[in-house]
């Protein structure tokens, strides 16, 4: 059996760049080498893109935080060439090999909001996850929130902000209309990168400044007490959800350090303890929020629910992540679906998109 050639992206310029090595070595280590040849592009920091291999493309000290690629490696691009996407040595040009499926599991800006899915759509070429559109609204999360209020799905009661509109009789309307306190989030980025809680105006004037460091746009959005529900989604037209799981925080938020330094401070739990109505109304809402946004292949989608059974969506992620601890395959592992079987699924669903794609015509003339 001819085995695939998959390419696994990595890497980025975000702020999730540690996260996204982290969890393309793990994705790596649970792809069946049997079906899959599979070539390393990790991207620095820089958006340099280079060609790896598994023993040597990942440095990893005890900190995660500080996880690194060699740059010691070949410096490449991917080009279409006769209906095929091709890694092409920059330094002397030549093919190093054709890709069948592209596998990005590039976190954060520039990789998981619609910049490289742009590009794969101009190669031509089958990928995992969503399209241009859905990880574009995905990403942004003051569009995905005026989504879900046009589509009618409860969500936080939120303000946006951008740098020419901060101001002190903004600021102080916004606390008005949200309480304290208040949650400041970059608009456009992930794995809590950026989110402080401000509990006074002092705080708030701080956590606005530490966000506009990651974004030229922010949101401030209220408090809603509730536990921290999560539930993923796989397919194309017709999704389906997982059994929900469970973010216990210990203290604080589930920030950056809390999801993957800090194991202290949560505990992620990927069968939560819902009634059998919870879990029905959390896999609908999940999926309605996946068709919504138009999204494809992955996603995972986080709720909170309050003591009063009220459900409000707090966002959609589309490169979720896979770590060791990550919730997206652990939930599907709970449904029945091993962490291998996932990754083979969300292959097949990457080259079911492309064959549909394929049918369409482009040759219409005026």
């Amino acid at each position: 059996m001819k085995r695939l050639k998959i390419s696994l992206i990595f890497g980025g310029k975000s702020g999730e760049y540690e996260v996204s090595l982290i969890s393309a070595r793990s994705i790596y280590n649970a792809l069946d080498k049997k079906k899959y040849n599979i070539k390393l592009i990790g991207i620095d920091k820089s958006g340099i893109w280079h060609l790896g291999n598994s023993k040597n493309f990942w440095i990893s000290p005890e900190n995660p935080e500080k996880i690194k690629l060699n740059l010691k490696t070949p410096k490449i691009t991917a080009v279409n060439k006769k209906d095929k996407a091709y890694l092409i040595d920059l330094e002397n040009g030549k093919n190093i090999t054709d890709i069948d499926v592209f596998f990005p599991i590039t976190h954060g800006t520039f990789g998981e909001d619609g910049c490289l899915q742009g590009f794969l759509e101009l190669l031509d070429t089958a990928y995992v996850g969503s399209g241009v559109l859905g990880s574009s609204v995905g990403m942004d999360k003051d569009i995905m929130k005026r989504l879900f209020i046009e589509a009618g799905i409860l969500t936080c009661k939120f303000q946006t902000l951008n740098k020419s509109n901060v101001g002190k009789k903004n600021i102080n309307n916004i606390i008005k209309k949200l309480k304290f306190p208040i949650f400041v989030k970059p608009a456009n980025l992930g794995s809590s990168v950026g989110i402080s809680k401000a509990g006074d105006k002092k705080e708030l004037n701080k956590a606005i400044k530490n966000a506009f460091q990651y974004d030229n746009k922010i949101i401030l959005e209220e408090c809603v007490n509730g536990r921290e529900i999560e539930c993923s989604v796989l397919g194309n037209e017709r999704p389906i959800a997982s059994v929900p799981g469970e973010i216990k925080l210990k203290r604080g938020f589930y920030s950056y350090g809390a999801k993957y330094i800090d194991e202290d401070t949560a505990v992620p739990v990927p069968r939560a303890d819902l009634t059998r109505k919870e879990i029905k109304k959390i896999q609908d809402v999940a999926v309605k929020i996946f068709k919504t946004l138009g999204c494809e292949g992955m996603g995972r989608v986080d709720f909170f629910l309050t003591k009063n059974g009220k459900l409000y969506a707090n966002e959609i992620n589309t490169l979720p992540g896979f770590t060791s601890v990550s919730m997206y395959p652990k939930m599907f592992e709970e449904s029945g679906i091993p962490y291998p079987k996932l990754l083979d699924k969300l292959i097949q669903l990457g080259m079911e998109r492309k064959r549909r794609n394929d049918k369409l015509r482009r040759d219409f003339h005026l």
